[in-house]
């Protein structure tokens, strides 16, 4: 028997956002869920598992928390009453590196890509999931990158509800009779994100008077469109003015600063730079419109026992390797 789903105005929602997002990205319908018990990624199944062919539900058992393998195999169970075609628990080591809350998520974000089967993941961010991001990235003040947002889709992972608000994933746990798993870290204010759940939007909405998450989230979207523009723009830049390994200088000096950044950002990450910043890119952009006879610029990259620098030569940008032992000043370009 198919599932079915009461005709309430959440159902009504968070279906239409999943059946869209299902048209756009995975038309043979065929989908993972990641699930973990809470109101959104439970809202996030029931739907996908009406308007998708096949579900298949993941679980992470963080094993942090007593009682954790408990929460995990109820939620497991509760895919399949939804009408899940199947439903396993995973369970992860957590690391300490970065804090718990990146080391769970890498935890949990490399066990679904493990057990996915070539399959779309759907994660249950909501629209105020994108507002918190959308602040957290303002803060790092990286540019307009930075406040962009989650996508709906950067393969694997799939965010259908990112326009739907976690007031309705909740209504639709009660229309269904489901009683959700509240997460004590999602209430801890040790967490910079609950903080901002908790007291900075609160305070926002109160007094810009309302509207702040969506506007937030619009803003998120605006800023991908114009992004996804510039970078196609900047693409074909990048391979007009590529010698080699090597990149051209003269016509890069002379476009609009947001090309010539992201041409320099791709440039770089091709060639192998790992975590780039602002002040990264600003300083190689430094090599190009302020040239002052200065030296190569470190850009995140290594192999053993060496740093990866950018450096200017002959009128070109050119990627080469720097020693990061005692003899580190000595480059080879």
């Amino acid at each position: 028997m198919n599932p079915r789903l009461p005709e309430t105005r959440a159902a009504l929602e968070t279906r239409h956002a999943v059946r869209d997002w299902l048209g756009k990205y995975a038309p043979d319908g065929v989908v993972a869920v990641g699930l973990s018990g809470g109101a959104d990624s439970l809202a996030l199944t029931a739907a996908a598992a009406v308007e998708a062919a096949a579900v298949d539900a993941y679980v992470v058992d963080h094993g942090v928390q007593d009682g954790s393998a408990e929460v995990a195999a109820r939620a497991a169970a509760t895919a399949m009453e939804l009408g899940c075609r199947s439903a396993r628990v995973l369970t992860v080591r957590v690391g300490t590196e970065g804090g718990l809350e990146a080391a769970a998520r890498r935890a949990r974000y490399a066990a679904l890509d493990r057990a996915r089967s070539d399959l779309p993941v759907l994660l249950g961010h909501t629209l105020d999931d994108q507002a918190e991001t959308v602040l957290l990235g303002l803060a790092r003040g990286s540019g307009g990158r930075s406040i962009q947002g989650m996508t709906e889709y950067a393969e694997p992972w799939g965010r259908p509800l990112l326009g739907v608000r976690r007031a309705v994933t909740r209504q639709l746990c009660a229309d269904l009779g489901v009683r959700p798993w509240e997460d004590p870290h999602n209430s801890s204010p040790e967490f910079t994100r609950v903080r901002l759940r908790t007291e900075v939007l609160p305070l926002l909405e109160e007094v810009l008077g309302g509207g702040v998450a969506p506007a937030l989230a619009r803003t998120a979207a605006q800023l991908r469109e114009d992004g996804a523009a510039l970078g196609e723009i900047a693409d074909e830049l990048l391979k007009s003015e590529i010698d080699g390994a090597a990149l051209r200088l003269e016509t890069l000096a002379t476009v609009a600063p947001a090309l010539r950044r992201r041409v320099i950002r791709a440039w770089l990450l091709a060639g192998g730079a790992k975590s780039l910043t602002d002040s990264n890119l600003r300083a190689v952009e430094a090599l190009v419109t302020d040239w002052r006879g200065q030296g190569g610029v470190a850009v995140g990259g290594s192999v053993t026992g060496t740093r990866l620098v950018a450096a200017r030569e002959r009128g070109r940008l050119i990627l080469g390797s720097a020693h990061s032992g005692p003899d580190r000043g000595r480059h080879h370009l």
